[in-house]
């Protein structure tokens, strides 16, 4: 699968994206269920994969960015993608995403089309992240379905109550605040 798909043009370009930095596009029409690109870099092992993203993770409080670009192979292995020979790292989240991520043989990570792509469209896929430091990863995907925030699909139901959560506290700590200056303004 990946030799050949080596030997032909890319499908996509990379340039600026208007969701952040730098993105994938669709070089020409591509159909859906098309193996796109492969998403490469060092293989490494769970514990080393954990020591990275931390180490990352924990510079970002100094640097005010971490981009982490750990994708799980299987049960033992993930890929380090923070190579610059690795194009598939800049593709965008999007709560729309036109592409998925696919693990051919437990060996590979391939993006492929969920659907059809027309020329210039860029080419986006979810993350798939939980909800454990959802306020930390807002979404700018900019799509009519986009929830807010970087999260799984499956995790939404739960994240719209979070948000709502967080809504309702807001107006009943702004409410608070007219009620207490209106007391003190009543008391002059």
């Amino acid at each position: 699968m990946s030799a050949s798909r080596a030997k032909e043009e890319p499908l996509y370009l990379v340039r600026n994206s208007p969701i952040h930095g730098r993105g994938l596009y669709a070089r020409k029409f591509i159909e859906k269920d098309t193996w796109i690109v492969q998403y490469v870099g060092e293989k490494v092992d769970k514990d080393e994969s954990d020591r990275r993203a931390n180490a990352l993770l924990e510079s970002s409080k100094d640097t005010g960015g971490a981009k982490v670009y750990m994708f799980i192979l299987n049960d033992e292995w993930d890929i380090d993608g923070d190579v610059d020979w690795n194009d598939a790292r800049l593709a965008n989240h999007s709560c729309d995403p036109n592409v998925e991520a696919q693990t051919w043989e437990e060996k590979e990570i391939w993006f492929v089309a969920l659907r059809d792509i027309q020329p210039g469209e860029e080419l986006t896929f979810n993350y798939g992240f939980d909800l454990e430091h959802w306020e930390e990863h807002p979404c700018q995907c900019g799509t009519k379905r986009c929830i807010g925030y970087i999260a799984a699909e499956e995790y939404w139901p739960t994240l719209k109550r979070k948000i709502a959560g967080k809504k309702a506290a807001k107006t009943r700590k702004r409410k608070m605040a007219s009620s207490a200056t209106a007391l003190a303004q009543a008391g002059e």
